[in-house]
């Protein structure tokens, strides 16, 4: 299967965080599905990192290190995308 995660989903599961669903951080875990994250979450976490909103473990430069770490494909954003 495929699965699109969240800015909150990818934040719990590099994390192990309690919020995290054991069946969701199952199916990020399953060699056997596709997980994907869009620019725009990994965009997100850099703004709220350089504003002070958001404290992650390390510098910024390690999210990208977790994206590859778990195998998770980044999705690109386009003016395509935006259009209704």
């Amino acid at each position: 299967m495929q699965y699109l995660i969240d800015t909150h989903t990818f934040l719990w599961f590099v994390n192990d965080a309690n919020e995290l669903s054991p069946t969701a951080k199952a199916l990020i875990e399953d060699e056997n599905n596709e997980i994907f994250i869009s620019i725009a979450s990994l965009w997100e976490i850099s703004i709220k990192t350089a504003i002070g909103k958001l404290a992650i473990s390390g510098s910024y430069e390690t999210v990208i290190d977790n994206v590859v770490d778990n195998s998770i494909e980044i999705l690109p954003i386009n003016f395509a995308h935006t259009v209704i």
